[in-house]
């Protein structure tokens, strides 16, 4: 009975506040972490206690450099999909869309930053929340 229980577990939940950042051109910001090889919004966990837009302002700002207007960003709605980088393990994502000033550069965890063309998308390994939520949902100009 030991294997049907360990099916029926129910996998771990992480916290995340992500963005959708779009450039002029309509291009989503994307991040890659070190040791991963899938492009995601940028963002992070929501630490216990702490409100999830003040966790994605820090979150960007450690990993990019990015100052957030709080009062500009938008609240997109609440999110779930499998974990890009974390076996067993879901991800409930608030997402924020906001603009950014400036060229954010890539810091802490963060190996790579690109400007992803949703038209480009098919050809490059994307997190599930990216690939299944944000691109068919916020991957055009409005």
């Amino acid at each position: 009975m030991t294997s049907s229980h360990s099916r029926t577990t129910r996998a771990r939940t992480i916290r995340i506040a992500a963005a959708v950042i779009r450039d002029d051109d309509g291009r989503l910001l994307l991040v890659r972490k070190r040791g991963t090889s899938a492009f995601m919004q940028a963002g992070g966990k929501i630490e216990p206690g702490e409100q999830p837009a003040a966790a994605l302002a820090r979150e960007l700002r450690e990993e990019l450099g990015i100052l957030v207007d709080l009062g500009a960003a938008s609240h997109l709605g609440s999110f779930s999909a499998p974990a890009a980088n974390e076996p067993d393990a879901r991800v409930e994502a608030e997402l924020f869309e906001l603009s950014i000033t400036g060229e954010p550069v890539p810091a802490a965890e963060i190996e790579e930053m690109i400007w992803l063309n949703p038209e480009m998308a098919r050809c490059m390994e994307l997190a599930p929340l990216t690939a299944n939520i944000v691109l068919p949902r916020y991957g055009r100009q409005p």
